[in-house]
């Protein structure tokens, strides 16, 4: 079984970073310009942030191994709506379907091993299947540079066909059914108000660059979404079982931890989705080079995540978020510099520091977030953390991709056609939104508790 899981994560950590690379290539097959190609991120990635609250309530109720199957059957079926794809209108609406199986993989998955193991063996059976799901970010860019320039781009979705596959063989045979004999009834209103909330404000962010919405219509959508998040919270203030209860923010090392997460990772989770453009649009790359560019920011990335805990014990949370925060929008506005003759052993270096520091930021924000909750709390909080990490990185894609093309229209007005300078100016404004989000980290206790970091299964950045 935990084979099966980590077959899961692997799919889903993979096809999170492999499509970045090929966007360029994707947009010219489609007929679109590749600077507006960002709602193929944001479909998937805000369809998990829909999902997720509500994948642990159908999982009791309709057993792991249904729902398991149910979400790599999901997942197949929208990788090969990809591949078959003629515009971007279907590519967009297949993503969605991709990410409906997506959003179940992980915590069904975590659901079952943790219902399989006992606590004293958990945390090693988590850091197994965690494994892949690590290996994925590390591949992915490289290999969706080398499909797309030696083979299609077909292929970066193609591929999870076999393992789909073998994943759906196996569920039926190791996924134990793990359903709950009595199920609280789902709060549909609060799913409803929570959902319809994410999608308007991420739409209305999309829908300046890409949808061509007025500003009316944008303003609009802001407002509806941001009103419905606060109904939500009032909704579920007097509710007995609501899918997220506000008493998880009577606790400050959440609050904290939950906004920090949010509002830093606005900016540095567009990072993976820019880079790889950056470099095939302006700086003449190839995809299989704009891949291999992306390698010193995971391998950086996986070699740092032990420096956070030492640091951490030895400074506490509060200097290390506020430093690491604009440290991580110091590295990002540092590719405002960017030019085609900067050299390539600096380019690397610069990835690499980028890929240390946003590493440690993921491991302290995490664990501020996770460490003071037991109990019922802590599932409620596990899941609240999950749902605000796939929300950041929908909003923080939609947002790079209406700040560049805002950028691009500027400087293109200005008789400057070269898609560079629109390029340095969005790395320097997301980089100052991130160095901004210090401020949020700043509230917490000076005193906060040291605790050794915890690491969050689905947080494989």
């Amino acid at each position: 079984m935990l084979w099966l899981v980590a077959i899961g994560f692997f799919m889903q950590a993979l096809d999170g970073t492999i499509v970045n690379t090929a966007l360029p290539t994707m947009a010219r097959s489609l007929g679109e310009s590749p600077l507006r190609m960002q709602s193929v991120v944001v479909a998937y990635t805000l369809t998990m942030a829909m999902l997720i609250p509500a994948s642990g309530w159908v999982a009791d109720r309709f057993g792991t191994r249904r729902v398991y199957i149910t979400a790599i059957s999901l997942f197949v079926a929208g990788s090969a709506a990809c591949a078959l794809a003629q515009n971007l209108t279907q590519l967009v609406a297949a993503r969605v379907l991709q990410g409906m199986g997506g959003a179940m993989l992980l915590p069904v998955g975590r659901l079952a091993v943790l219902r399989a193991y006992p606590r004293e063996r958990f945390l090693k059976a988590m850091s197994f299947v965690a494994i892949p799901g690590l290996i994925g970010p590390l591949i992915g860019p490289t290999l969706g540079g080398w499909l797309v320039e030696y083979v299609s781009w077909h292929w970066i979705f193609l591929i999870n066909l076999p393992v789909g596959l073998i994943g759906l063989v196996a569920s039926r045979i190791y996924m134990p059914d793990g359903r709950m004999p009595a199920v609280t009834r789902f709060d549909t209103a609060g799913y409803l108000l929570l959902s319809f909330g994410m999608v308007a404000i991420s739409l209305s962010l999309d829908g300046v660059s890409e949808l061509g919405l007025r500003q009316a219509a944008v303003l609009v959508l802001l407002v509806f979404g941001m009103a419905s998040l606060v109904a939500y919270w009032l909704h579920a203030a007097r509710r007995p079982d609501p899918l997220f209860t506000p008493r998880l923010f009577d606790i400050q090392s959440v609050t904290v931890g939950l906004l920090g997460n949010l509002f830093a990772r606005l900016g540095s989770s567009c990072m993976p989705f820019l880079i790889p453009l950056l470099l095939q649009v302006s700086m003449g790359y190839s995809p299989a080079q704009a891949g291999m560019m992306m390698l010193p920011v995971a391998i950086a990335g996986m070699a740092s995540k032990s420096l956070a805990t030492r640091w951490i014990g030895r400074a506490g949370y509060r200097k290390v978020l506020v430093t690491n925060t604009m440290l991580v929008g110091l590295a990002m506005a540092s590719f405002a510099l960017s030019a085609p003759e900067q050299p390539l052993w600096l380019r690397i270096i610069q990835l690499a520091a980028f890929g240390a520091v946003n590493s440690m930021q993921f491991t302290a924000m995490n664990s501020v977030s996770l460490k003071d909750l037991d109990g019922p709390l802590a599932s409620s909080g596990n899941s609240l953390l999950s749902m605000v990490q796939m929300l950041a990185m929908s909003m923080g894609v939609a947002a790079a991709g209406a700040v560049l093309a805002a950028y691009t229209g500027y400087f293109t007005a200005v008789g400057q056609t070269q898609t560079l300078f629109a390029f340095r100016a969005t790395f320097a404004t997301m980089g100052l939104m991130t160095i901004a989000s210090a401020w949020i980290f700043w509230q917490l206790a000076p005193d906060t508790p040291r605790a050794a970091p915890v690491e969050h299964p689905v947080d494989v950045g």
